[in-house]
């Protein structure tokens, strides 16, 4: 029988976050590929790991949650990637990222080819193009995408891979747009307040052409600029555990809420914002949970 789930394909790093407490799979596009299965799209993630322990397990939990892993290659001679995360005192990350690690070869086989083909969306990350040949494999999955599907940025200034230049090249090629507020800022030259945010995705919108930008603004809620019409979700009081991998659950939630959905962006947001809230309530990016009839998480 056909698959009649949204395919969204999801480009670049997984690895392991070293937190406090304990170690869990993350990478902001596996990321957004396991969420996107626990709310029912069909999520191809195309990344690599090593031929070691690390990215035995790795590949050991994908197919324990039923994700796909024919487009994660393995490499004999680069490391699975791992990043040592310190939470401060509200739970917020700062990362150490390893280098010269697998995802920084990400090599798309037919299986990825055959996905970006008919994927109603392409989700990518700016941290995997620090390498030259992950920029010629976006490029590849790029050629042969259909020409309606979504082509979603997901931004992660992280130092030293934080080329805003590069980045800037990035966003013209997408379709829909999302950063923090502070990368917006970043991006724009401007200073990180809030209330700004409108301001930064109109100025996006206009320099990059996005039809869509979003901007999120942590404990302040988030903003969705849909062709032309700003829209804004507040945050809800949440007990944070850690933020790691909150708004790549976001992504994921707002994808799920425009594509498998079929709502507005005011609606959508609401979903992606809730969603965001309960994994940051949790322990790493990617906790367990179930969906109830709106295909929102509970558990």
């Amino acid at each position: 029988m056909p698959d009649s789930r949204p395919l969204v394909a999801c480009f670049g790093e997984i690895l392991w976050d070293f937190l406090p407490r304990g170690a869990f799979p993350g990478g902001a596009p596996f990321n957004v590929a396991y969420h996107l299965h626990r709310l029912g799209l069909h999520a191809h993630l195309i990344s690599a790991v090593g031929q070691d322990l690390l990215g035995d397990d790795l590949l050991r939990r994908l197919r324990a949650w039923g994700l796909e892993t024919d487009g994660v290659t393995r490499h004999l001679g680069l490391p699975t990637g791992h990043v040592q995360a310190v939470l401060d005192a509200t739970g917020s990350a700062t990362y150490e990222i390893t280098q010269e690690v697998a995802w920084d070869q990400i090599m798309p086989g037919e299986d990825s080819i055959r996905a970006a083909h008919g994927a109603r969306a392409l989700v990518f990350g700016s941290l995997a193009q620090r390498s030259p040949a992950n920029r010629a494999a976006l490029n590849r999955l790029l050629a042969v995408l259909p020409a309606d599907a979504w082509r979603v940025l997901d931004v992660n200034l992280r130092h030293p891979h934080d080329d805003l230049t590069l980045v800037r090249e990035l966003a013209r090629k997408c379709t829909l747009l999302k950063l923090n507020a502070g990368e917006a800022a970043r991006l724009t030259d401007d200073t990180p307040l809030p209330g700004r945010e409108e301001a930064h995705a109109r100025a996006l919108a206009v320099s990059c052409g996005n039809p869509l930008v979003c901007v999120t603004a942590g404990e302040h809620g988030a903003g969705l600029l849909a062709h032309g019409a700003w829209h804004w979700v507040a945050a809800r009081p949440t007990t944070v555990r850690d933020t790691v991998g909150a708004g790549d659950a976001f992504t994921a939630g707002l994808l799920a809420g425009l594509l498998r959905h079929d709502e507005s962006p005011a609606v959508a947001l609401e979903r992606a914002c809730r969603l965001g809230e309960f994994v940051a309530a949790r322990d790493g990016a990617t906790p367990a949970y179930a969906t109830d009839a709106q295909g929102l998480p509970v558990g």
